[in-house]
């Protein structure tokens, strides 16, 4: 009889053949230690302010929020999922409850606004789990469009702007008061805030359902192996679908925590905050790979968060002695970090928590440590297999199947980016429907392409790691990070545009390759290994500048974000009069760049024996090793190149704006990535072209310039479309092309739908029943 092997996803939550406790552990007092550790810190360096009772409750009501949604967001990875949209649930719950109650829109009672802000928040949460579990679309994917549309929906019920109610609010105390320090604070000179209660009773709640009921152990099964789980007679779909609804409801309460506190709302609410409550639960020893993750861990997590954020923006008081018409006068000052230390530092300790699991506690290096010192036996080592599950991922589709042979131009619409192609022409063509005496001109059609070198740049690098079936969330903070590196040298050391833009090109490209050997090298997921790098890279990029704008570069340098015609008249080579100079008047000298990185990367994808050990790699990760392909160097140089991509994009986006804003590339990593699957590209591996790619970036750079174009009526008025929804555009789109994938060219559901409906049977009459055989039972 042969004994299978435990699975290595739930290898984790086992120690000498008995289940970890599910309440607390080792992980925790290791997280409280530390935490004790940091405080002290903040203590010596500013005793004023963290040896009073009011530190420790700042920072306690600033983690609250945080912690409620770090209480659902632990269900959903322990289910082997992830939900991005928790942040834009948090500021969607905000803006249906400001809107509904405030006195300016619908100026209904608290308690309505209440039950409706609710109700949007279960919906949402349903809504991801029927997109994950029954339409089958990766929990990445679906979440970042949730993120994408409630980002969409709160910029256009606010119109950016902020909501206010302090005065309704007055009657209202009851709700608004679980917003305020508590009398029993007040009286004891402590900051105990409301919301610190709400905190402890969600986690209280949470932690007894997670580790002691029949949801919990449902949970765990379904995340440490689902077939498993199947085969035990476990509703997976229901436990998945229940833990998103779980952490919807965490952010529709941190949202109203939020208005309570605050008295009203403004669009930035929940901005980002979906990756500091993932960063959160995974330091609390929550594993991406499921099956493992306390409640206790993820609010201890979330609290670390927010402590080291204050210990490091605190600052030590220093005394300092200035001349003021020359008498000396002491002057009392904050020796503080520089900004982007907290992002770096969040990032540092995110990768170190995730190593930590399989390099330290699964082979029980310190227990090993101390029997060498004693003498004693070595304990059992238990080896899940490292951190990352590869699987295979090979998703053939029957529309390519059935293109097949087809040549001419028949062939074209059997390409998975052709869609995108046409979407991206069908844009084009409205534009010029609505103003054609605009729209069409040849400045417009370049300022276009212009607006959209940035984008493409990032989906070109992007193609390969998501071919490659990884994905890269640093790509905007990479891209910030050489944007920063090239004004540094410029602005702070007069360095040679030629040397900044190489120093800014390496240190990028450095980024990547520590992505790479990360998750190669460390068998990381890519997605923890760029969400370490998102803070890491953004963090350096604001500490280099000091967290302000830098600008006066060279000539020489800001000519890579003009047009040729000044490239041109620079080295004294202006063409004459007529079409050379025309055309050197509109195109921009990024748009050649990006274009040559395209074609280059292009041929390399669609024509080399690189591209094909691309898409072997991201096809089917196992077949192209016993085929002899080195998968580990493809995924690391497809990482590195996608680094390298955006350190080139920062470069220019720098040279195009002639200054550095510490903002740079926010948000851009959500474009890239909506860019490549827009144009075909499968998050299952396997699939994308650089054309497609390029299709997407077109799409969404379209989406906006109609937005914000000027249409003229007949009756001379005009009118510009609502910025504010481009992100529900996007967003649509994007879940549009996600579910074509899965459902039209994989299932191939259309055909299957046809094909049902000619094989259904005409009505006909019911036929007489056959007079029985009389020899029968003789």
């Amino acid at each position: 009889m042969s004994i299978s092997a435990p699975d290595p996803a739930i290898g984790s939550t086992h120690r000498s053949g008995r289940p970890s406790a599910q309440l607390a552990g080792g992980w925790e007092a290791g997280l409280l230690l530390f935490m004790l550790l940091i405080y002290l810190v903040g203590v010596y360096t500013n005793p004023t302010f963290f040896a009073s009772g009011s530190a420790f409750g700042s920072v306690l009501r600033d983690a609250a929020r945080y912690g409620v949604m770090a209480c659902g967001m632990t269900f959903v990875i322990v289910d082997k999922d992830l939900d991005l949209s928790v942040g834009s649930t948090l500021g969607l719950v905000a803006t249906i409850f400001s809107i509904s109650y405030a006195q300016a829109f619908f100026d209904s009672g608290v308690t309505t606004a209440i039950l409706v802000a609710m109700g949007v928040g279960v919906f949402i949460g349903f809504l991801n789990g029927w997109l994950v579990t029954v339409m089958q679309v990766p929990s990445f994917i679906a979440t970042l469009t949730m993120l994408f549309i409630g980002r969409g929906f709160v910029l256009g019920f606010t119109g950016g702007k902020t909501i206010a109610y302090d005065t309704k609010a007055r009657g209202d105390s009851w709700f608004f008061h679980w917003g305020e320090t508590n009398s029993w604070g007040e009286a004891h000179g402590f900051a105990f805030n409301n919301q610190i209660v709400i905190f402890l009773v969600v986690a209280v709640i949470a932690a007894i359902a997670l580790a002691k009921t029949r949801i919990g152990y449902e949970t765990y099964a379904v995340g440490g192996n689902e077939q498993a789980a199947i085969y035990a007679g476990i509703a997976s779909r229901w436990v998945r679908v229940r833990a998103y609804v779980f952490s919807a409801l965490a952010a529709t309460l941190a949202g109203l925590m939020n208005c309570a506190q605050n008295k009203g709302m403004d669009s930035s609410f929940g901005a980002g905050a979906e990756l500091i409550v993932i960063a959160a639960t995974i330091v609390g020893g929550a594993s991406i790979a499921g099956g493992r993750g306390r409640v206790l861990g993820a609010c201890l997590g979330a609290i670390l968060v927010e402590l080291i954020d204050v210990v490091l923006r605190q600052g030590i008081p220093i005394t300092r002695v200035v001349q003021v018409a020359g008498i000396d006068m002491k002057v009392q000052q904050l020796a503080q970090l520089p900004p982007g230390a907290v992002p770096a530092f969040l990032g540092l300790m995110l990768l170190m928590a995730v190593l930590i699991e399989p390099y330290v506690m699964q082979k029980r290096v310190l227990a090993r440590l101390i029997a060498r010192l004693t003498g004693r036996p070595l304990p059992i080592s238990f080896d899940s297999g490292g951190i990352a599950i590869s699987q295979p991922a090979t998703k053939g589709t029957k529309s390519q199947s059935r293109g097949v042979g087809v040549r001419g131009w028949r062939a074209f619409f059997y390409r998975r980016d052709a869609a995108a192609i046409m979407l991206a022409l069908v844009l084009w063509l409205a534009g010029l429907y609505l103003r054609p005496d605009f729209w069409g001109s040849l400045d417009n059609t370049f300022n276009l392409a212009l607006a959209f070198t940035e984008i493409a740049l990032l989906a070109v690098g992007l193609t390969f790691v998501i071919a490659n079936a990884d994905i890269d969330l640093s790509v905007g903070s990479v891209l910030a990070l050489s944007a920063s590196t090239a004004a540094f040298l410029m602005h702070e050391y007069g360095c040679d545009p030629l040397f900044a833009v190489l120093a800014a090109i390496v240190v990028g490209t450095l980024a990547g390759i520590l992505n790479g050997a990360l998750t190669v090298r460390f068998g990381m997921p890519a997605f923890v290994a760029t969400l370490g790098m998102f803070y890491i890279a953004r963090g350096i990029g604001a500490w280099f500048s000091a967290g302000r704008q830098l600008s006066g570069f060279p000539e020489s340098y800001t000519l890579l974000g003009r047009k040729i015609i000044e490239l041109l008249i620079y080295v004294h080579m202006e063409p004459g009069p007529g079409f050379l100079r025309n055309l050197a008047g509109a195109v921009s000298v990024q748009t050649v760049i990006m274009a040559v990185i395209a074609i280059i990367a292009g041929i390399i994808l669609g024509k080399t024996t690189i591209g094909e050990m691309v898409y072997a790699t991201g096809g089917n990760l196992r077949a192209a090793q016993y085929s002899g392909i080195n998968v580990n160097r493809v995924r690391f140089l497809s990482l590195t190149f996608s680094a390298f991509c955006s350190a080139l994009a920062g470069v220019i986006y720098v040279a195009y704006y002639r200054s550095f804003n510490p903002s740079a590339g926010m948000g851009r990593e959500l474009d890239g990535i909506a860019s490549v699957i827009i144009g075909g590209g499968s998050v299952f591996g396997g699939y994308g072209t650089i054309i497609g790619s390029l299709a997407g970036a077109a799409v969404i750079t379209l989406i906006r310039g109609l937005l914000s174009l000027q249409i003229f009526l007949p009756d001379g008025s005009s009118f510009v479309m609502p910025q504010h929804w481009v992100n529900v555009f996007i967003g649509l789109i994007l879940i549009i092309a996600v579910l074509g994938d899965i459902w039209i060219r994989q299932q191939g559901i259309v055909g299957v739908w046809l094909k049902a409906l000619r094989r259904k049977p005409a009505a006909t009459p019911a036929a007489p029943a056959p007079a029985a055989n009389p020899a029968v039972g003789e």
